[in-house]
């Protein structure tokens, strides 16, 4: 199954069947390419990172797109001391995507997920779904639920 097949299978085993996954010509690579692809401002971007606290215990980060995170902070709400930025080679080896493509679901494991808050400000946010071309809309509250994520203050301010 492919990364995108993979994204999709997860939306809909979280009853998220109406959400479309939008494919474009133009990349999503990086917040801006995402932003003006979609036609959005960089903070409605969803950005997903996976972080490694205390070096042995993977976890995924959802961001505003302008926003940068905080990882100890990050690290605290898993009850964890500090935490890293999982190298990219990792990313893609052990999950199977692309930085440009990670995703916010779509994870073999029970992954924990830790949302910022500013996320909340916006009514829909747009994610990676599995390649640097492939997307979703989805509304704040639904990807607490869907992750079954923390929300926290987790900006770097």
């Amino acid at each position: 199954m492919n990364p995108v097949e993979r994204v999709r299978k997860a939306l809909d085993e979280a009853g998220a069947n109406d959400i479309e996954i939008i494919t474009a010509d133009a990349t999503i690579f990086t917040v801006d390419d995402a932003a003006k692809a979609i036609g959005v401002t960089q903070s409605e971007i969803l950005k997903s990172l996976i972080l490694v606290a205390d070096k042995v215990a993977p976890f995924l980060v959802l961001m505003c797109g302008a926003n940068k995170v905080d990882a100890k902070s990050a690290a605290k709400v898993i009850g964890h001391n500090r935490a890293r930025m999982m190298p990219p080679e990792e990313v893609y080896s052990r999950y199977g995507y692309h930085v440009g493509g990670v995703p916010p679901v779509g994870y073999d494991d029970d992954m924990r997920a830790v949302i910022d808050e500013d996320i909340f400000t916006h009514k829909i946010v747009w994610a990676a779904a599995g390649n640097d071309h492939a997307f979703f809309p989805v509304e704040p509250e639904r990807l607490l639920a869907m992750t079954h994520g923390t929300r926290a203050k987790i900006r770097k301010d």
